[in-house]
């Protein structure tokens, strides 16, 4: 292949405003970081709650590293399955009222490896058409049919449903929609689940410690418990630290572990790391003021950013986008934003849809009311 060809796309991507570019931290992660040597007050983190630079954590991981080493030596189905990655499995079960969970390294693999294992050529996949790409991904490396709905159309789904008479069915969908800030209608899907004999897997990257009682994620924000649901969250957003991990019935665990690629067939993550989130779990459930002071954030940005001539899509979550449009003029709000020492990232196409380039704000509990000022009288003195 020509490198000059290569080059060529490249540079058609920069003039279209879609090339992608990246920057490096000097700092931990929290709102006030130095990226390439500038200081900024950051707005663009999944740390929903301020713990991914919290000391427990760090001493939590310092101790599993002196106890447990650094890395795992091996896969989980060879001799990398450490007793923290165990306890940690059986805790975080508990926590989101599963029978049974089991770790993955992230979650675009946790995805991946549920639907692979799960449906196949003879199965049919239902998902969102604003859902994450790692369960784009996963559901066209399963083989299965694919049918996908309008974003949160629940009568085109039960449609979809009825139409399919034969083979596995698999609902897919994010909970918290990560460029979007809305939240799936999960009662509702779950509804057509038992009608339609369906199973559902829920992404609840963005929900998971932030949202229901304790933080314990969006099933517990709509009180839903059926074996039907496969529960899929992250671990290095709200709770801190790296990895993911799938809770359901004991039955789809097991089959995970035979079937799911992604799991079989890698290296486990240190059991340091499983040290560090068995704490960062604890303190998930007592961060009830955390995720008040986020509440207070998010009505505070919300009011502050009325009368501008860009406007906030509707979201009740820490994901705040602001919807610009035109690409190129979301990147030049984001550098006259970064100009003034503050960083929100510019949101284009092909992660969202075309028309529609935004600034992605993420609000964290560590940010406070200040901040939050500050930038809401920046982008008022831009839209000037």
């Amino acid at each position: 292949m020509s490198f000059s060809v290569l080059q060529r796309e490249l540079d058609e991507r920069k003039a279209a405003g879609l090339l992608r570019t990246r920057r490096t931290l000097e700092t931990p992660q929290s709102p006030h970081i130095v990226v390439d040597g500038e200081s900024y007050l950051a707005f663009c983190s999944n740390d929903y709650l301020g713990l991914a630079e919290h000391p427990q954590l760090t001493v939590a991981l310092q101790q599993g590293a002196q106890q447990w080493g650094v890395g795992a030596g091996a896969a989980h189905l060879v001799s990398g399955h450490f007793a923290p990655h165990h306890q940690l499995e059986i805790q975080l079960a508990e926590f989101v009222s599963k029978p049974a969970a089991l770790l993955f390294s992230t979650g675009y693999m946790a995805n991946l490896g549920v639907v692979q294992a799960l449906v196949g050529k003879d199965d049919t996949v239902f998902a969102d058409k604003l859902n994450h790409s790692s369960l784009n991904d996963a559901m066209l490396l399963s083989r299965a049919q694919v049918k996908r709905y309008r974003h949160g159309d629940m009568a085109q789904l039960a449609t979809q449903l009825a139409q399919t008479t034969s083979g596995r069915k698999l609902i897919i969908t994010d909970t918290v929609f990560s460029m979007d800030g809305d939240i799936a209608p999960l009662r509702e899907m779950l509804a057509l689940c038992e009608r339609h004999d369906a199973w559902m897997l829920v992404d609840d990257a963005h929900g998971f410690g932030v949202l229901g009682e304790q933080g314990r994620g969006s099933l517990s924000h709509f009180k839903l418990d059926s074996p039907r649901i496969i529960y899929m969250a992250t671990l290095g957003k709200a709770a801190g630290v790296s990895g993911a991990f799938v809770a359901a019935e004991q039955v789809v665990i097991d089959t995970l572990v035979n079937h799911a690629r992604s799991y079989v067939y890698t290296t486990a993550s240190p059991p340091a790391l499983s040290v560090a989130l068995a704490e960062s779990l604890r303190l998930i459930a007592e961060g009830e003021d955390r995720r008040a002071h986020l509440i207070k954030l998010i009505a505070q940005l919300r009011d502050g950013l009325t009368g501008l001539p860009w406007s906030l899509m509707p979201s009740d979550t820490a994901i705040q986008p602001l919807l610009i449009g035109e690409n190129q003029q979301a990147l030049q709000l984001s550098l006259s934003l970064r100009e003034r020492g503050i960083w929100v990232a510019a949101i284009r196409p092909p992660t969202v849809p075309q028309g529609t380039a935004r600034l992605r704000i993420t609000l964290s509990a560590a940010h406070t009311q200040a901040d939050v000022q500050r930038l809401i009288e920046a982008l008022h003195e831009l839209a000037q």
